[in-house]
């Protein structure tokens, strides 16, 4: 599992600043969120979905981001919440969080935060947001029930989970699961839905839906595995 979460740093930090975001419109963002975001922040973004628009955010809320990248959705939310409402990006790709960083600050944002850490142990305290965001990042987790307890800690009660994430059609075969090289591209680390969905009950969440993305997967990530949206709300 070191060697997955390794390769898996070296694969976004490769990504930094090299990636075209003009296919983000095909994930559910509109051009008009597009348009409010930093060229440079688009061009390194990747995922599989939106969950900012999904997540209905208010103003004054916290939010929280699990693997923000370049920060495309921590970008948004600050733009949902306002200036009473803060934004957190947590990512453990330094490349990523530089260049997250210098657009927050050319932009001017006050709002938001941008941590180093890992999804699996969150740096922040208990009940210390509204909202859990993210997208096509948990799928990356070797420890995909440490992801959802830690989101379940830092949430205050009755607050949202919502992410878009890649789901298996089925159990993978182990020589998929046991290649981290696998698990870079998106396509290893997914776990079926039921899996994936009681997993999330028993860190504590209720009412959880998974509701399967309008196409289908990207062609990196293969026939076996697809993506989602999945929303859960702590009690």
């Amino acid at each position: 599992m070191k060697d997955v979460k390794a390769t898996v740093r070296e694969r976004y930090a490769k990504k930094a600043g090299c990636c075209d975001g003009g296919s983000a419109t095909r994930l559910g963002y509109t051009e008009a969120d597009l348009a409010t975001v930093p060229s440079e922040v688009k061009r390194s973004s990747l995922g599989c979905g939106s969950p900012v628009g999904p997540a209905a955010l208010h103003p004054g809320e916290r939010v929280l981001d699990l693997g923000s990248g370049a920060g495309l959705d921590v970008f948004l939310a600050s733009r949902e919440v306002g200036p009473s409402g803060r934004v957190y990006g947590l990512d453990f790709t330094p490349e990523m969080l530089e260049r997250a960083r210098a657009s927050a600050r050319k932009e001017g944002l006050d709002n938001v935060t941008f941590l180093e850490g890992d999804i699996e142990s969150v740096p922040l305290p208990e009940a210390s947001v509204d909202v859990v965001i993210s997208n096509c990042v948990i799928n990356l987790a070797p420890d995909k029930p440490a992801v959802f307890r830690e989101a379940h800690r830092v949430l205050a009660p009755g607050g949202r989970f919502v992410v878009a994430d890649m789901l298996a059609r089925a159990p993978l075969p182990a020589s998929l699961t046991e290649d981290p090289e696998a698990w870079g591209s998106c396509l290893a680390g997914a776990i079926p839905e039921s899996d994936y969905a009681a997993s999330l009950r028993a860190a504590g969440f209720a009412e959880v839906l998974v509701q399967r993305a309008g196409g289908e997967a990207e062609p990196c990530c293969g026939p076996a595995v697809f993506s989602a949206l999945i929303v859960a709300r702590k009690s």
